[in-house]
């Protein structure tokens, strides 16, 4: 499924295509998924993971605050740019999918909101960072969201906008 999707979109993705690139059988892809939206959920349900696990492991809870989310928004950033069909496609075609996927959006905000709140915690308690409302990170991740689909879109490069998106979360996680 992530081949089909860097070769062309979910939407043009094909059972027939993802069995030919995984050199199985339908019967075998049948075996695992009831269709091509369960096989794409499944993988959208582990790149969030990664992804997640990805930016956590990049920021260092010792360093200041705004130096943890600006580590956060890198890694982010690099890790769309190592899996640009897989982010975009995350981000346009998961929420055509409607209720099949709702659950699986939940998981990603929930994971993102999660690690935001522990980070902004753990800074607190050394004097450093500030609680962390969830609304805060949930308007982050959507402007964040659009901001890298955009960007991919447009063949542009993450590096360029990374300073805008940092101060953009900066100024929207630190209260006043």
């Amino acid at each position: 499924m992530a081949a089909e999707l860097a070769d062309g979109s979910y939407r043009s993705a094909t059972v027939a295509g993802i069995v030919r690139r995984a050199r199985t059988s339908r019967r075998t892809f049948y075996q695992h998924f009831a269709d091509r939206d369960e096989c794409f959920v499944t993988l959208m349900a582990e790149t969030t993971g990664e992804m997640v696990r990805h930016v956590a492991e990049a920021v260092d809870e010792t360093a200041p605050w705004s130096e943890q989310v600006r580590s956060a928004v890198e890694a982010w950033f690099t890790y769309a740019e190592a899996e640009p069909a897989i982010v975009v496609s995350w981000i346009r075609d998961v929420p055509a999918l409607g209720d099949k996927a709702r659950q699986l959006q939940r998981m990603q905000l929930d994971g993102f909101v999660t690690l935001a709140q522990r980070l902004g915690q753990r800074a607190q308690l050394r004097g450093a960072g500030t609680p962390v409302p969830r609304e805060s990170v949930i308007i982050l991740l959507g402007g964040l969201r659009e901001l890298v689909a955009t960007t991919v879109e447009d063949s542009g490069s993450l590096d360029a906008v990374v300073d805008s998106a940092v101060h953009a979360a900066v100024s929207l996680l630190t209260p006043r």
